[in-house]
């Protein structure tokens, strides 16, 4: 299977919308990978939409939970000193080996002039290693901090957390998705996707939250959001 190169990634977030970009992918997934996995990935997805996980998320109107984690580069973020600068867009993905995660984090990269723009901070968390963090930011030219939540700490305060399946389990370590290895955590753990845009009293504003990890915002509608709270 080939992944577009970063010049035509970078090229096709800017110009497309990002379930265009999205729907390509799983277009090559479903030429290139084994319907035995496809269907192991939907069985997953499904579960966990019935499982409710996403109705017991932190949803608008609620107050978001005060975090310190360290990015990319190790140094520490607070989300209350972010706060002090203005709203504040929290991105949960799984990691860098997923490829809807990347597609979501260069489109967000594409935006995030006009983010800035808007005297708004952007940040990332997911529960891989600071060093695994450090690779795929460097990779992608991510100009936006990521966050290690190790053993999915904050995570868990969103309601965001589920533990991959004994069957999904052994999908990944197939095609070396080494998830202990790349969390440095043993607990095969890991966020369902979520956008959160938080206000500087804390309050949530916006939530979009996934069980499908192939689904994702799309960043043209969040700064529509963001306009309007400038309003």
């Amino acid at each position: 299977m080939r992944w577009r190169s970063l010049e035509e990634v970078s090229a096709v977030t800017e110009t497309r919308l990002l379930r265009e970009v999205f729907a390509e992918r799983k277009e090559m997934i479903a030429k290139y990978v084994p319907a035995e996995i496809q269907a192991i990935h939907a069985r997953a997805i499904s579960e966990l939409r019935q499982s409710g996980i996403a109705e017991r998320t932190l949803r608008p109107g609620t107050k978001a939970p005060c975090f310190e984690l360290s990015d990319h580069s190790r140094t520490l973020v607070r989300s209350t000193d972010l706060l002090l600068e203005g709203p504040l867009v929290v991105c949960f993905f799984r990691g860098r080996w997923c490829p809807f995660c990347v597609g979501q984090l260069e489109a967000m990269n594409s935006i995030y002039p006009q983010i800035k723009e808007r005297c708004v901070c952007l940040i990332a968390i997911s529960p891989q290693t600071i060093h695994q963090s450090y690779l795929i930011a460097d990779q992608h030219r991510l100009r936006f901090p990521l966050l290690s939540d190790i053993e999915n700490r904050v995570a868990r305060q969103f309601g965001l957390v589920y533990r991959v399946p004994d069957y999904q389990q052994e999908i990944y370590q197939r095609v070396f998705v080494n998830l202990p290895f790349v969390n440095g955590d043993p607990g095969w753990e890991l966020p369902i996707p979520a956008t959160y845009v938080i206000n500087r009293e804390s309050t949530i504003l916006y939530a979009a939250v996934n069980p499908d990890y192939t689904e994702r915002p799309e960043p043209s509608e969040l700064l529509k959001f963001l306009a309007q709270l400038a309003e």
